[in-house]
């Protein structure tokens, strides 16, 4: 009996310890099938995981300048340039990621040309664009198990490759959790498609996604139950927290021009050894918990995560964490701060945090003028952590909080402006941020 009583101990303990992380992604039952998901995300990610990622860096801010350069001129020809009016002149594209596509007329019979514009961490991106285009004409998420062709949950739970693109502009609830399969874009140009009022986007041990121009704004958190994540399995969920994008355990995933609001939980959270992503272009407004990067003080297997913020508008409302950062390598790029109640940019578990060309204008609270924050270590641990600030600029008394030695040698080429913009640019840079009002036959 005391042989019996051990072994059902010991079974007891292995299965607590696989349904604690199951719980945090929502899983209900840690299956056969889902576990070899998790190994085989890994793997991915292990080969996503850049060794030196200055080289990402330094690559990264070639682009930025050469961009920027080119669009200036066009901006000198425009003849409306006032920044605080809605634009309306011809077509800006001033960050290599817009530069890419955005002004060409011909962007709707060349969709898949996006793919070839991502840069950073998520560069390996480029989502469906080996497989057919699949259209969502039905904004209905009635069966979890069983979704009708023609609306969205039925394209991402496919096995093929699929560039998803949207009948017309339409509004979707998500009556459960939207689980996105490897090799998908989702690609809301030509529509005004917003997704509100219920569950949100996750990204479990999936890999290659692309999610671009949509509005996600008042999700949720909703009941779980059974509901397909892939083509070939259905499986129990818990509660979803209300997220409105959550990247967990996955790679190579890029996040471009959406325009984020107002969620139960946080508006982008990448935890779980996710790795390879880029965060590009959103606007972000009305929310506390804006981004997480890393969940665990004592998840050491997010040391592989690497994660590019860029381009981003941190507008109205926003309260802290833009990102709060656990264990990776951050790079935060050429944001535009311009509104927080708490802090920016905080962390924990000596994270890396390179910050660079960022614009970062203080609240008028005194007692939050400060960028940074790491409340969760003493000074004599949080010292040691990497958090450099280059070329970023302060206004109304921001102020930011280095710590560890510099980030690498940072090489750069004299000869082609490899320097990161200065902050003073990061208005421009993030000047179409959002979701675009993109039209058939002309440029977004």
């Amino acid at each position: 009996m005391a042989g019996g009583a051990s072994k059902i101990t010991f079974i007891f303990l292995v299965a607590f310890a696989i349904t604690i992380p199951s719980l945090e992604a929502g899983i209900g039952n840690y299956d056969e099938y889902i576990r070899e998901q998790e190994v085989e995300a890994h793997e991915i990610a292990l080969e996503s995981y850049v060794p030196d990622p200055i080289n990402i860096t330094d690559e990264f801010n070639v682009h930025v300048n050469r961009a920027l350069r080119e669009g200036l001129k066009d901006e000198a020809n425009s003849t409306r340039r006032q920044l605080k009016q809605k634009y309306r002149g011809p077509c800006l594209a001033l960050n290599p990621i817009d530069r890419c596509w955005r002004c060409k007329s011909n962007w709707a019979k060349n969709r898949f040309r996006l793919a070839k514009c991502v840069k950073g961490f998520g560069r390996k991106a480029v989502g469906g664009v080996d497989g057919k285009i699949y259209t969502v004409t039905d904004p209905s998420d009635e069966d979890p198990i069983n979704p009708k062709p023609g609306t969205l949950r039925y394209g991402v739970l496919q096995k093929e490759p699929l560039w998803i693109i949207f009948a017309r502009s339409m509004v979707i609830k998500l009556n459960f959790e939207l689980l996105v399969a490897s090799d998908k874009t989702i690609d809301g140009r030509g529509a005004h498609v917003v997704i509100k009022d219920g569950a949100g986007i996750t990204m479990q041990f999936a890999n290659n996604i692309i999610i671009h121009g949509l509005h996600i704004r008042k999700i949720k958190s909703v009941e779980g139950g059974m509901i397909r994540d892939s083509w070939n399995h259905v499986g129990i969920r818990t509660r979803a927290d209300g997220d409105a994008i959550s990247v967990f355990g996955s790679s190579n995933i890029w996040i471009d021009h959406i325009s984020l609001s107002d969620c139960e939980d946080g508006l982008v959270d990448v935890i779980q050894g996710s790795t390879g992503i880029t965060i590009s272009n959103c606007h972000m407004t009305k929310h506390n918990d804006v981004m997480l990067f890393g969940a665990s003080d004592t998840y050491k297997d997010d040391k592989i995560m690497q994660i590019t913020v860029a381009f981003n508008h941190f507008g109205q409302g926003l309260i802290q964490r833009m990102p709060r950062c656990r264990w990776g390598f951050f790079h935060v790029i050429n944001n535009d701060y311009t509104h927080w109640q708490m802090y920016a940019i905080g962390g924990s578990s000596e994270p890396t945090i390179l910050s660079q060309g960022n614009r970062f204008i203080a609240p008028n609270n005194h007692a939050a003028k400060e960028v940074t924050h790491r409340s969760y270590a003493a000074p004599a641990v949080w010292e040691k952590w990497q958090w450099r600030s280059e070329n970023d600029l302060f206004m109304n008394g921001a102020k930011f909080v280095e710590s560890g030695p510099p980030i690498g040698n940072l090489p750069f080429n004299k000869g082609f402006l490899m320097k990161p913009r200065r902050g003073m640019h990061a208005s421009r840079l993030t000047r179409f941020s959002g979701a675009l009002n993109c039209k058939v036959g002309k440029p977004c």
